[in-house]
């Protein structure tokens, strides 16, 4: 079988970095990188600027992209608004066009947000499915809301796109912006001695699924070598077992050497507008035969890993 051409978005950033891992460590050797490069410039094109995209789209010729690039920090996006919704949405716009013009059949492998659905988990049965309604709360949330329906309006004009919605994922690598690596820095930290033992926390009460990213990323590529899939098909990536991030501060102090005291931060305390957030994943495994292997020990501790080898 020949291998499919496998274009990625956002390859540089944290999920696009494991994405790439995994391809290359697949044991079936399903997949072939290739570059996403605009001729004209030899450079990578702006999302935005959509005859760069275009130009990127057809040298490469791909058969699957898996499309990751975004402002992907909710504070960011909060803070930058117009730039979240150029990047996400008009940049989505312009590869989804790019691929239906010059490569068609291309399957489009998008990467959402469990924060479309918004104030639908505060009156849906949890855990949630995809037919809920998207009603986002954030910023971030609203772009990829907004990107979720252009991409399934644009499966009706023939693209091929599998739309996931991701919950909180982590893993080794990802910036401390993020509740679980911002955790793990400061308990290396105070393991190191550099910092002293106090863990500076926000609101701890809300409670998430977290997965692994390499479980995240292993259901993108499923649905990158599947035989076919249903254009415009919605798939939640989720456990359906969500825990508090109380419970994940106490895991990763649980693993380390130390003894810290926890201190609320009034500048890292934010209120919670969603108190529980749960998905349902029988879609995505009725389709791909996903689910989640890695457990969340085994992941916290990976990330406590990779924080202390930093310092």
């Amino acid at each position: 079988m020949a291998k499919r051409r496998l274009l990625v978005t956002g390859s540089n950033g944290f999920v696009g970095g494991h994405l790439l891992s995994a391809a290359a460590g697949d044991p079936q050797a399903r997949f072939e990188p290739v570059d996403f490069i605009d001729p004209a410039t030899g450079t990578r094109p702006d999302l935005r600027n959509g005859e760069a995209v275009a130009r990127a789209i057809a040298a490469a010729a791909p058969d699957a992209v898996v499309h990751l690039a975004a402002i992907a920090a909710p504070r960011e996006a909060q803070k930058d608004p117009s730039q979240a919704w150029a990047v996400n949405l008009t940049g989505t716009l312009n590869l989804a066009q790019a691929i239906l013009a010059h490569a068609p059949s291309c399957r489009l492998i998008w990467s959402g947000s469990s924060e479309v659905y918004g104030a639908s988990f505060n009156r849906e049965t949890l855990p949630i499915r995809e037919t809920a309604a998207l009603e986002p709360l954030t910023a971030y949330g609203a772009t990829k809301a907004a990107g979720d329906i252009l991409l399934r309006q644009m499966a009706e004009d023939g693209l091929q796109v599998a739309i996931f919605r991701p919950f909180n994922h982590t893993g080794p690598g990802q910036a401390t912006d993020y509740v679980v690596p911002a955790f793990a820095a400061q308990i290396a930290g105070i393991e190191k001695g550099v910092q002293e033992p106090v863990l500076k926390v926000g609101n701890l009460d809300a409670r998430r699924d977290f997965l692994d990213v390499r479980d995240v990323v292993a259901a993108y590529l499923a649905a990158a070598a599947a035989p076919g899939i249903v254009p415009g098909g919605r798939y939640n990536l989720s456990t359906a077992d969500p825990v508090s991030i109380r419970d994940i501060l106490d895991r990763l102090i649980a693993l380390s050497s130390v003894e810290v005291e926890v201190v609320v931060d009034a500048d890292r305390y934010r209120p919670n507008h969603v108190e529980v957030a749960s998905g349902d994943n029988g879609r995505a495994f009725e389709a791909f035969g996903w689910t989640p292997r890695i457990a969340l020990n085994d992941t916290l501790r990976d990330v406590l890993d990779f924080q202390r080898s930093l310092l």
